[in-house]
């Protein structure tokens, strides 16, 4: 929630997409928020890519046939975390195409347009429909999990947006936005700085009619869900090097114990060259027979070179 903020994004270098932005009025998720479009420069993509096109105008269906119809719909398409946990698995879902209002429609599908576009255009259909359901259906997990026997119905897709937010600022993190017009920040900082809003309102505001918890966990799912694979990449990587390591340590004992054989080996055959085979004790013999045997066989497995 970031209240009375203007944001102008400007194509930053080296970032993939050429998107302006500049003077608009709105809010995200029932709080003002002032973002503007001066221009859209071709790179990335269509103006309303189909995921986005879709998802704005399967939102605005929904809403304008229910207040058109007066269906009172949120108590069972909307999250109600007390009838989630009794079987309305649906809700965290179908709650995300719900609104309660023609602001909180426009400006989440405002921003939706604004930020979507280019990360559909950088990801692709897919992948961006799927990063968008995990974003929400997160979210709604995560707020029936903080309140399970509230009552009251979360509606709108603010977790979705949020993570789109994440993900703007995680994709294109040099991407530069002017709050107020004035004040140039990357889009890195903008999302630590909103996830840190939210996640303090969580804990100041818990009785706060706005689902916090539920922003933050779109943003929670959806860093889980583009950092993922490079933390599985990364345990991969720990786990070959840490056998690599033991195999290394493997090898170095065996070459320190094949020359140690090899002096004591030399050793006692010197003493025979000294002194004839009959100066061995029983023990050196013994030795001497169960050293050899031991370099022949690593000799045969190849340590021996």
């Amino acid at each position: 929630m970031l209240p009375g903020l203007v944001a102008g994004v400007s194509p930053a270098r080296g970032d993939p997409e050429r998107l302006t932005a500049s003077c608009a009025r709105g809010n995200v998720n029932g709080k003002d928020f002032q973002l503007s479009l001066h221009r859209y420069r071709g790179g990335s993509g269509d103006v309303f890519p189909p995921a986005v096109k879709n998802l704005i105008l399967i939102n605005v269906g929904v809403f304008f046939a229910q207040a058109l119809l007066g269906l009172g719909w949120a108590p069972y398409l909307g999250l109600v975390p007390a009838l989630f946990w009794r079987g309305f698995f649906w809700q965290p879902v179908t709650y995300m195409f719900l609104h309660g209002g023609l602001m909180h429609l426009f400006f989440n599908m405002f921003i939706l347009w604004m930020f979507g576009r280019t990360l559909e255009a950088y990801w692709g259909s897919k992948k961006f429909l799927t990063y968008y359901f995990v974003c929400g259906v997160g979210a709604g997990l995560i707020n029936a999990l903080v309140t399970p026997f509230s009552s009251i119905p979360t509606v709108g897709a603010s977790g979705a947006i949020y993570g789109l937010l994440l993900a703007f600022g995680l994709t294109f993190p040099n991407q530069m936005i002017y709050i107020y017009f004035l004040f140039p920040i990357r889009a890195k900082y903008f999302v630590i700085i909103i996830g840190v809003i939210e996640l303090l309102l969580a804990f100041s505001q818990p009785h706060s009619p706005i689902a916090r918890f539920a922003h933050l966990g779109g943003m929670i799912f959806g860093y889980v869900y583009l950092k993922w694979k490079d933390w599985l990449l990364a345990a991969r990587r720990r786990t070959h090097k840490k056998q690599q390591d033991d195999n290394l340590k493997v090898i170095w004992d065996r070459r320190k114990e094949i020359d140690k054989l090899h002096k004591e080996v030399d050793a006692l055959l010197d003493k025979i060259n000294r002194e004839g085979i009959e100066s061995l004790s029983r023990k050196e013999r013994g030795r001497l027979k169960e050293a050899s045997r031991r370099l022949r066989e690593w000799d045969d497995q190849g340590w021996i070179h």
